[in-house]
């Protein structure tokens, strides 16, 4: 059931992506009309928000279950009375899922309206109400107060401070106009704060904003799974090497109870900043967060035994995550994907950059998980098979929790090989609503599982380092 239309992309990135799931390997396994169903099927769920919000509980200072009674109370305020189940994971224990109802196809369409940008409209489709930065345009008359119905201009077409817009958008849902057109383009400079409180929304999911700011961070479900996966463990020396925002590396801090060292490491400032601010809310100390190019993180000659930050002698750490600067075709909800195709191809040699620096810091004996947020054969399989083939010291291993599916065929792995891969496809579960009658008639094992599938497209591969050779 497609509500929103699939995803559109530029025409050689279209032709590109199409290649990509019709590949000769993959047609070979599954025949061309099942392969051209799962890439239409992908397109369509990219376009959808993901089927469950997903909150990382902060363990190092609340338990999983004191949190999930707060949040279930605060989910009844912001609902008005309404029962959303709170579900823990059975496989992730860290994690909370609040099952998100939609679409909502009855919602009457307000005269008023309120344009915002494709990143704010799609922030609105996972809980978030409307911030003044983020509105585009609105009718000629709004005043604060007013109901207000809310679209996203999904292609950028439309001009800041128009009066109307007839290009394409999509209806997001209906709010309440926090205040008049002329303070939202207010001369005096860009106004900060809510400018439309969502009311009825298309998805209905919990608003986050200063909800248990300490206690819960807002993540991805596959992004969970990458720390666990890498498994750090108390008083080990852990890298993230692109590290920004900082929720994977709070998280390895976290599952290390504190203790041990984990350096953080990300190119843009402000970035590092918000890794700082992040680790300070959740009350880690044993993070360090520096502003470095990962791809020149290592030192090659010896450096000052004071030093503690990069670059880094060889074999410096005990586990390295990489979760690569990619694509992301794997986030949702996507209407349409801007980046041109030179865009796109130009992350595959930056990964590789980064692997091999990544390969040269880790101990022997050491992990290296790898991740990205796409759905490409060239940032993904292809990357794995170059690192088997590049780096005889490495080796495949299996992972743990493995929730996703296994690998795509087309990059010449083994059986073998793809089934130690973690690889989350949407396609994987029928694109389907839920209301409030599904959703109590679901049994919480079905929720589960279509949380673990129902989720962004992501890859997850992991290697052990043998040797030093």
């Amino acid at each position: 059931m497609s509500f929103f239309p699939k995803i559109a992309f530029q025409y050689e990135v279209e032709e590109y992506l199409s290649k990509v799931f019709r590949n000769k390997e993959l047609i070979t396994a599954v025949g061309a009309q099942e392969a051209e169903n799962k890439y239409q099927s992908l397109l369509s769920h990219l376009s959808h928000p993901p089927a469950f919000t997903t909150v990382r509980v902060n363990t190092h200072l609340a338990s999983v279950k004191h949190v999930k009674k707060l949040l279930f109370e605060e989910i009844q305020k912001q609902f008005e009375g309404l029962r959303v189940p709170v579900l823990e994971h059975p496989k992730l224990q860290d994690i909370l899922l609040i099952p998100v109802i939609g679409p909502r196809q009855d919602l009457k369409k307000h005269e008023s309206e309120v344009i915002v940008g494709a990143q704010c409209g799609y922030a609105v489709l996972r809980g978030a109400h409307v911030y003044v930065p983020g509105i585009v345009s609105t009718s000629r008359f709004v005043k604060a107060g007013d109901l207000v119905s809310v679209y996203s201009d999904i292609e950028g077409r439309c001009k800041r401070g128009a009066k109307e817009f007839d290009g394409v958008k999509v209806f997001l849902g209906n709010g309440i106009s926090e205040l008049s057109r002329s303070e939202i383009f207010s001369s005096s400079g860009p106004l900060k704060g809510l400018g439309v409180r969502m009311i009825e929304p298309v998805y209905l999911s919990p608003s986050f904003d200063n909800v248990l700011p300490s206690h819960l961070f807002l993540q991805n479900l596959p992004s969970v799974v990458v720390s666990h996966i890498l498994n750090p463990q108390p008083g080990e020396k852990i890298l993230d090497m692109c590290a920004a925002p900082g929720g994977k590396t709070t998280h390895l801090a976290t599952l290390m109870h504190d203790q041990g060292e984990v350096i953080a490491m990300d190119k843009i400032a402000n970035k590092v900043k918000k890794i700082k601010q992040n680790a300070e809310l959740l009350q880690l100390n044993c993070i360090k967060a520096f502003c470095y190019d990962g791809t020149k993180a290592l030192s090659v000659e010896k450096r000052e035994d004071q030093q503690e930050g990069p670059p880094f002698l060889p074999e410096s750490f005990d586990r390295i995550l990489l979760d690569a600067p990619c694509s992301g075709m794997g986030q949702r909800p996507n209407m349409a994907y801007s980046s041109t195709l030179k865009e796109v191809t130009s992350y595959q040699p930056l990964q590789r950059k980064l692997f091999t620096v990544a390969v040269k810091l880790l101990k022997p004996g050491g992990v290296l998980v790898y991740s990205t947020c796409t759905i490409t054969l060239s940032e993904n399989e292809e990357q794995v098979a170059w690192a088997l083939k590049t780096f005889p010291c490495l080796q495949l291993h299996p992972q743990e929790p493995h929730i996703g599916g296994e690998g795509m065929k087309g990059a010449g792995l083994s059986l073998d090989q793809l089934k130690l891969l973690q690889r989350f496809d949407p396609s994987a579960v029928t694109l389907q609503g839920m209301d409030f009658n599904s959703l109590q008639d679901s049994r919480e094992d079905d929720l589960i599982s279509l949380a673990n599938k129902d989720c962004i497209g992501f890859f997850i591969a992991k290697f052990i380092k043998l040797n030093s050779k």
